[in-house]
């Protein structure tokens, strides 16, 4: 599932509404937000959280709110009493440090609780079980990190989730927003450190493919309309979408549309299964035949014989060739994405000096 975040450091917004149905129609079905943050004034979350309780309801998101200790009591609720916070419309709890394990376990009979899944310990499992917690009702959630350089090491973090995994968590992560950017440093809220700037979809895929993540959520509170689009694109096309540039806008028409990798996927180069056939009768002489980096976008002229037009990107550096033209170029924030082309994958590759409009 994907998730995204709200946030309660200003007033309820028309933007903010706007924000919440935009994610919703793409396909995220999941909300994130925090009573505790020590930056926000802790008193006006009552009020901003009852009109983010009304659109969830509203579009039927999942809402995870983040709490300690007394967080609830700035909104009127305490866990004594959870029949009441499941009423209100918050469909899950993440409970942070001080909240012990027995009050955890009861939660859990009555809505989610969401666990940290970093510092869970066997000896806190032994103690849910003791307590007779709900497991249908528990998830385990890694923390984001505001500060550069103390996001997660993805060796150890392979190593926690392979136990989670083992005792049948649901285990959810972050990745970085790359638009709207939240408060105090503004360094995007990755839970690994190596997604700290890394498109935002590249990023989910990597949780979900490399870390057994089974819930991504966006950190930060915004996207851009190009990361929109590529959640679109594979949440609805099941495509993966590259923005990219053209060298000479004759080559725009055999760039900017919809290719697939062929089944016998090749080490060096994505290849575009129908272009040799689409663009067998089209004269491609040889021009711009230079060194070819990773994300070169190339098309075989007619030096080529019987592969002419066929057109490739490259996963890899590969050396000039005659017979291959270099005619665009995969932008650098894309890059990761060709390490998730596999065999049959469908992709669409678009202009990124046109992206920038609103999504579609």
């Amino acid at each position: 599932m994907l998730g995204f975040s709200i946030f309660l450091n200003e007033d309820w917004s028309q933007e903010k509404e706007n924000y919440v149905n935009k994610m919703a129609d793409i396909g995220f079905k999941g909300v994130f937000s925090s009573l505790h943050i020590p930056e926000e004034d802790v008193t006006k979350y009552s009020e901003r959280l009852k009109s983010l309780l009304q659109i969830v309801r509203a579009r039927k998101l999942k809402l995870m709110i983040d709490i300690s200790g007394d967080a609830l009591k700035h909104i009127g609720l305490t866990l004594d009493c959870p029949e009441a916070i499941f009423e209100s419309g918050i469909t899950g709890l993440r409970m942070d440090d001080g909240i012990d394990v027995e009050t955890m376990a009861n939660l859990s009979n009555y809505l989610t609780v969401g666990l940290n899944a970093s510092t869970l310990t066997e000896n806190d499992y032994e103690q849910l079980v003791h307590y007779h917690a709900n497991f249908n009702n528990i998830e385990v959630w890694h923390n984001y990190y505001p500060r550069p350089n103390t996001g997660l090491d993805e060796k150890w973090f392979s190593e926690k989730n392979s136990w989670l995994k083992s005792k049948r968590f649901k285990v959810s992560a972050f990745v970085p927003g790359d638009r709207s950017l939240r408060l105090p440093l503004y360094e995007t809220l990755p839970t690994l450190e190596i997604h700290r700037y890394q498109n935002p979809f590249s990023a989910s895929l990597s949780l979900i493919r490399d870390y057994m993540v089974d819930d991504v959520y966006i950190g930060d509170p915004g996207l851009s309309n190009e990361a929109c689009n590529q959640f679109i694109e594979y949440l609805h096309q099941k495509a993966l979408l590259l923005h990219a540039t053209s060298f000479n806008k004759k080559w725009d028409s055999y760039i900017y549309k919809y290719h697939q990798n062929r089944l016998d996927v090749a080490r060096d180069v994505v290849r575009s299964e129908q272009s040799r056939i689409v663009n067998k009768n089209d004269d491609i002489q040889p021009e711009n035949t230079v060194p070819r980096r990773k994300g070169s976008i190339t098309i075989d002229n007619q030096l080529y014989g019987r592969y002419k037009g066929e057109l490739q990107i490259v996963k890899r550096k590969l050396p000039p060739d005659a017979k291959v033209n270099v005619i665009g170029q995969i932008i650098d924030k894309d890059l990761p994405l060709l390490d998730f082309i596999q065999d049959g994958t469908k992709l669409k590759l678009v202009d990124i000096k046109e992206a920038h409009d609103e999504f579609r």
